[in-house]
């Protein structure tokens, strides 16, 4: 239903995206977009690539007068870094090309890269694979949260560890408040002393004599999706195997789960499964959300909770060891510009890649060629399974 390919380099001219799919007549908000793209850009520990770069997007097809005109949406974003990059990010050949660098960093997508490719130079590798590409992705998950917005889900994200240092929250767990209290943070994190001590180690981390990277965890969480977004039938249509897909496509990201994820196993399925209770005033209810808002591949009406664990970044301050690519010989691995910790910014990639994955499940379940069949399809389905007792709560 919901096509997009993103393109571009890290020190390129620009990064682009194409998506195809969605209805005409829907609303786009360029500021929205860009608002969303600086928010990728924030958070404590960012490198000075950051300082470098102010990402703002650009429309070339698919929306006139402010609305989707239902054909492709073509997205750009400029890469100021590219006026320094013009000679070593040649598009023709070159007189005097840059030596090929060498040494892989381990962690990255190098070392495998270089041999994939049958390349001498690693430069070739981390221009695509680097994590600048997201801006892309941030900004077509900008373009969908227009359709989510429709259907009334509100997607959000907060930071709940980094460096081994975890938040602590209170139940009920009040998500929108969450979720704004993490706006202000630095590190987007809502809890207060985890925050200060989130820092600390970055800053640590900071210091000459102990330079390093930190990696941490995510959650994303998506409220008021309606019940059956997703399909048990087939491994391919199951809502929990695109999201957790999805987000592990992130660069980083090392491990994705659902709801109460990992910990499903170590208790047993009393203390697991979520009871469901039913009241004439509020229709279906739950006692928890172990789940994460969804039960055999599909949404059941509860918040969908995504948890993302991402990896220290592989560019180390202090490099470490590695063999050249072509002598064969130790060396210590290249070091490439840098942040220290970019959790904050991943988890903004996280809402960006979850929406895109709801837009493509409603567009699925509901289709319509236009905004306006696509609410009519909603609102038929909402009005059918009110008549069965489900009423929708818009849980925080």
């Amino acid at each position: 239903m919901l096509r997009f390919l993103t393109g571009g380099e890290s020190h390129g001219p620009s990064l682009s995206a194409i998506i195809e799919g969605l209805p005409a007549n829907l609303p786009i908000d360029l500021d929205a977009i860009n608002k969303q793209l600086k928010r990728r850009q924030g958070g404590y520990g960012r490198g000075a690539r950051q300082q470098i770069e102010s990402d703002t997007v650009e429309i070339l097809s698919g929306v006139r007068y402010g609305r989707t005109m239902g054909g492709p949406i073509t997205l750009l974003v400029r890469n100021r870094d590219w006026e320094n990059w013009r000679e070593r990010m040649s598009i023709t050949p070159v007189e005097n090309p840059d030596p090929p660098v060498t040494r892989p960093r381990p962690g990255h997508a190098d070392f495998a890269g270089m041999l994939k490719y049958h390349s001498n130079d690693l430069r070739t590798i981390l221009e695509r694979s680097s994590a600048r590409n997201t801006a892309a992705l941030v900004a077509l998950g900008a373009i969908c949260r227009a359709l989510l917005d429709v259907a009334g889900i509100e997607v959000l994200s907060h930071v709940v560890a980094i460096g081994g240092i975890h938040a602590h929250f209170s139940p009920p767990i009040d998500y929108h408040a969450i979720a704004a209290r993490a706006e202000e943070s630095p590190v987007r994190c809502a809890d207060p002393e985890a925050e200060a001590q989130m820092i600390a180690a970055i800053d640590k981390c900071m210091q000459e004599g102990s330079r390093d990277t930190l990696g941490g965890i995510f959650e994303v969480v998506a409220l008021n999706c309606p019940p059956g977004l997703g399909s048990f039938v087939h491994w391919d249509r199951k809502l929990d195997s695109r999201l957790t897909a999805a987000v592990m496509s992130i660069q980083a990201i090392k491990g994705v789960e659902i709801g109460m994820g990992f910990g499903v196993a170590e208790v047993p399925g009393s203390k697991v499964h979520d009871e469901l209770f039913f009241q004439q005033s509020a229709g279906f209810l739950r006692g928890t959300n172990n789940a994460g808002g969804i039960e055999g591949g599909m949404t059941n009406g509860e918040p969908v909770v995504v948890r993302a664990a991402m990896k220290p970044l592989s560019t180390l301050p202090t490099p470490l060891a590695s063999v050249d690519m072509q002598t064969h010989q130790p060396v210590k691995a290249h070091f490439e510009r840098s942040d220290v910790c970019a959790v904050p910014a991943a988890a903004t990639i996280g809402e960006a890649m979850v929406a895109l994955t709801l837009a493509d499940a409603l567009l699925e379940k509901f289709g319509g060629d236009s905004v306006e069949e696509f609410e009519h399809n909603l609102h038929g389905y909402l009005d059918a399974i009110r008549a069965r007792g489900w009423q929708p709560h818009h849980a925080s």
